[in-house]
């Protein structure tokens, strides 16, 4: 065999080693979406060792297939209780053993209880305030967990009514932006990035800056890991998304990390403005390319 036909042969084969891999994976993904496998049992049906398995099957969907099997337990939850379905049968239907598995593993990514999850948000206290920036005046909101969205725009009526639509039931309060002991520092801290800098520290105990500023994000598993990603680029520093996407250990997720970026709530917090394009063009902004553009100068600059 000539040199030309071996460089064809062994081509062919790892083609078809990919081909066969694809394969597992998606068989895996499929045993998951039917029943909660263990991986040694995922492994063994499909033909991977554990290890490989795991590694692989993140690089492909973007989350271990632990992670996987709880995010779609808690997606088939979260259309139970949408749909009004009673509490109890909903989170037993979704595959929880008992009420409080949900709350250990799914509380802290619904954001809030699945009752009031049901309920489109309803007992949750969401205070509210609006203050003008460098770039414009910036709505930011805080449960008692942390702030749960900050808006950017140019009509303050039309960031008001953005933050009603997202959160329809929950009790909206209004306040003046320095009268309210734990949304202060954190309208401060925007107001200041915005205003080009970092938010330097203060004497006082209740200084922020948006680096520590606590937040109450609500999404699905792989989002939080790619919000997680976004809060640790350093100012002034970009990543491209198939670069976030390699870092998360999911090289093949681009454009789930796209996704999740446009899924954000937090800007500024969530600095999905320093996720552009791998050719260097700016992308997508949930608040606008011009905005990205300002903020990506401004930090730039300082």
């Amino acid at each position: 065999m000539n040199s030309n036909a071996r460089l064809a042969a062994t081509k062919r084969e790892r083609a078809t080693a990919v081909s066969s891999t694809t394969d597992a994976l998606e068989q895996a993904r499929r045993l998951l979406d039917a029943g909660e496998p263990t991986l040694t049992t995922l492994a063994e049906t499909v033909g991977l060792a554990p290890t490989v398995l795991q590694r692989r099957f993140r690089a492909r969907f973007g989350l271990t297939p632990a992670e996987y099997l709880a995010q779609r337990k808690l997606g088939t939850l979260k259309i139970a209780l949408r749909e009004g379905r009673d509490v109890s049968a909903a989170l037993y239907d979704a595959g929880y053993g008992s009420p409080s598995r949900v709350y250990e593993a799914g509380a802290a990514k619904l954001g809030m209880t699945p009752a009031r999850y049901r309920s489109g948000g309803a007992g949750e206290d969401i205070h509210w305030s609006i203050v003008a920036t460098a770039l414009g005046p910036a709505l930011v909101a805080a449960t008692a967990r942390g702030v749960c969205a900050i808006e950017l725009g140019e009509d303050e009526q039309a960031l008001a009514r953005k933050l009603q639509d997202e959160f329809p039931q929950a009790a909206l309060s209004r306040v003046d932006a320095g009268r309210d002991d734990f949304l202060a520092p954190r309208v401060r801290a925007v107001a200041e990035a915005l205003a080009g800098g970092h938010a330097r520290p203060r004497a006082s105990a209740a200084s922020e800056t948006v680096s520590t500023i606590p937040v109450d994000l609500i999404g699905t598993a792989f989002q939080k890991r790619v919000w997680d990603a976004l809060m640790k680029i350093p100012p002034g520093e970009t990543r491209s998304y198939a670069e976030l996407a390699a870092d998360l250990g999911a090289p093949k997720a681009a454009r789930a990390v796209a996704s999740a970026c446009a899924h954000n709530r937090v800007a500024i917090v969530v600095p999905c403005h320093r996720v552009i394009r791998g050719d260097g063009s700016l992308g997508g902004y949930r608040w606008g390319l011009p905005m990205k553009r300002r903020l990506l100068e401004r930090e730039v600059a300082v």
